[in-house]
């Protein structure tokens, strides 16, 4: 994996990806190059305007590049099925759940869960187990399906706590912003042993930029209205930060190179902060059995989504 770089991600011709978040940052990068290899690429974006945006920026990018804006806003579950539900694709090649909000005000989403939890889990949940039929669909292709959701090494800062998923037991930003980087690698590690047991040939795996320059940093504290914390964000950006060019390597890398294995966590290769993609070191939490199972029974219960194509 040493150097692994955009030069080396695979042919994806006649394979169709969806990214959520790929208006700017890390999505848009991951769309772009994924749609500059031949992929046929959805843009999952709350925001019309910033997402048809990023479909015009792409195509003046990759002339050739074949991509759609549609509209997800994670935070609302509606939005979630009619997404899924009007995806015109039987079949679903690659999901790359990308998409998040970071170290927010509290708040909540439309059906009422805290924000960070709900969108980045969540609603990421929601939206891979209603569209997992047609990734099923494509697990015959030689390339197989994959499923990508990008964690943080945030989630270093906190475990889940199951009798408070929602942080009602008093907020701390960054706490809650760690706990829902944790529920993506429970996610992940539960998704995988459950395809692996209904003998579904399809890799659910995780990755993380490390620290890179995106809007998620000053997002938080532009929402407050916090000038001198958003302005010492951007500088850290500015200085400590890899670029987003960068910082999307490791979830490229998970989504297409050969041999990624299930439940496996890519990022960085220095101190898991910069450099190229390498296999990245995790807290021992994000393997639990048990607490996968539990996030899991939870998940299905708050959203209404059941993943019956797994069941046997």
């Amino acid at each position: 994996m040493s150097g692994w770089s955009t030069r080396d991600i695979p042919g994806q011709r006649g394979r169709t990806a969806v990214v959520t978040g790929a208006n700017g940052g890390l999505g848009y990068v991951t769309a772009r190059e994924l749609a500059r290899k031949g992929a046929r690429v959805v843009l999952a974006c709350r925001s019309e305007t910033r997402g048809r945006e990023a479909v015009r920026r792409l195509r003046a990018e990759v002339p050739d590049a074949e991509m759609e804006f549609r509209s997800l806003d994670l935070g609302d579950l509606a939005s979630v099925r009619e997404f899924a539900a009007a995806l015109p694709y039987d079949r679903l090649d690659l999901l790359v759940n990308n998409a998040g909000v970071m170290a927010m005000p509290y708040g909540t989403t439309a059906d009422g869960f805290e924000t960070q939890f709900g969108v980045n889990h969540l609603g990421h949940f929601a939206l891979t187990g209603l569209l997992l039929p047609a990734l099923l669909l494509a697990r015959d292709r030689p390339a197989g399906a994959r499923i990508v959701t990008v964690s943080s090494m945030a989630h270093l800062l906190g475990n889940i706590d199951p009798r408070d998923l929602n942080s009602e037991h008093g907020y701390r930003r960054w706490i809650a912003y760690g706990r829902s980087k944790t529920a993506n690698l429970l996610f992940t590690h539960e998704l995988a042993r459950r395809l692996a047991s209904a003998g579904a040939d399809v890799v659910a795996a995780a990755a993380h930029p490390g620290y890179a320059a995106t809007d998620l940093q000053t997002a938080g504290p532009r929402a407050e209205g916090r000038r001198t914390a958003e302005r010492l964000m951007a500088l850290g950006n500015r200085v400590l930060a890899q670029s987003a060019e960068a910082g999307a390597l490791p979830a490229l890398h998970a989504a297409t190179a050969p041999g990624v294995r299930p439940d496996s966590f890519t990022g960085p290769s220095r101190a898991m902060w910069r450099g190229a993609p390498a296999p990245s070191w995790r807290a021992p939490w994000t393997r639990d059995d048990r607490a996968g199972e539990l996030l899991w029974a939870a998940s299905e219960e708050l959203t209404g989504v059941s993943y019956d194509a797994l069941k046997v």
